[in-house]
């Protein structure tokens, strides 16, 4: 079978469990009720300074059932992941000991093992290599369980994806390896685009993020986000919020770092994270700084993601229905 032929059956397998909506403009009321945002916190998900693996566990249990109204988590992950198929997780391992925290990386993989995936079929992954390794991560490109490696072990697909104005070469993991993925971004400032929560995540993906970060990312991390691949196989995300940081990012900054304990999930990337934004300012200004705005960073992307042309979520609070759980 040729590459074409390959990745053609590749999008179609992947389309016939999952057809995202196009969303309307953001100008629109929806007309299939409001984006959901669930934000779930646990004020004993840390012991004695460190991550309570069961704890997170339990607490993206709660976040689930409560996002898709079940009794029980698999019930929750059966209406986004299907036995047969190969699931990417995304992590963010930029920041070292300010990454996705792998208990909760963990936490993801056990449910989708129960959800029916196979162990190999389970690929972790992020930029680099040496990026997974900072944050935790032990690299297992063709061993048993789930595999977890960087684009650099893999390369790029040679198709270049264009909108707008973005134009990028995708991971192999996205566009040759994955039939869905779980997006799971941190809730933490970013020196340059505002904020790097969900959408900003998924410049992980592509090979040319340096070029994209003019006038605050906008419109270019709204662009590569509307790539066919990436709009069709990012199924759902989860916000790593168990430690947050509102200012000085995307580098690990303990200084303007916080204990937010929680996660912040959902389908809506745009709505999450005009969520997550807000969440930012409101502890900026606790912090008595300046708001992003006023910095010259507002991370107006976010209003652009959910524009007509790209459709890939809302941004008006009015159409997002936040859920709040709190245990502890």
């Amino acid at each position: 079978m040729n590459r074409r032929k390959f990745l053609k059956k590749s999008v179609l397998f992947g389309s016939a469990f999952w057809l995202p909506r196009l969303l309307p403009a953001s100008e629109s009321i929806p007309q299939d009720g409001k984006s959901k945002v669930v934000i779930a916190r646990d004020r004993q998900v840390f012991k004695n300074g460190r991550v309570n693996g069961d704890r997170v566990l339990a607490l993206l249990d709660e976040a689930m059932q409560a996002y898709f109204n079940v009794d029980v988590p698999l019930r929750a992950w059966r209406k986004i992941v299907h036995p047969g198929e190969v699931i990417g997780i995304k992590v963010n391992c930029l920041s070292g000991r300010g990454s996705t925290h792998r208990e909760l990386a963990e936490a993801v993989v056990e449910r989708l093992l129960q959800a029916g995936i196979r162990a190999n079929d389970i690929i972790i992954w992020d930029r680099l290599n040496k990026d997974l390794e900072e944050a935790g991560f032990h690299i297992n490109i063709n061993g048993k369980g789930p595999r977890v490696f960087g684009n650099d072990a893999v390369g790029f697909a040679p198709e270049l994806y264009v909108f707008g104005q973005a134009g990028s070469l995708l991971t192999r993991t996205l566009t040759n390896l994955c039939d869905g993925v779980i997006n799971i971004g941190l809730l933490r400032d970013h020196s340059i685009a505002g904020v790097s929560i969900s959408l900003k995540n998924l410049f992980g993906a592509i090979h040319n993020p340096n070029k994209y970060h003019l006038n605050a990312g906008d419109p270019y991390i709204a662009d590569v986000n509307a790539f066919l691949p990436i709009r069709r196989k990012v199924r759902f995300t989860i916000v790593d919020a168990l430690e947050a940081q509102y200012h000085g990012g995307p580098a690990y900054m303990p200084p303007w770092r916080w204990k937010f304990n929680g996660l912040i999930i959902g389908q809506d990337r745009v709505a999450i994270d005009y969520t997550g934004w807000q969440i930012i300012e409101t502890k900026r200004k606790e912090a008595g700084m300046k708001s992003l705005k006023e910095e010259g960073r507002e991370p107006t992307y976010i209003f652009t993601a959910s524009d007509k042309k790209h459709g890939l979520g809302y941004s008006n609070p009015e159409w997002i229905e936040t859920i709040h759980i709190r245990s502890g």
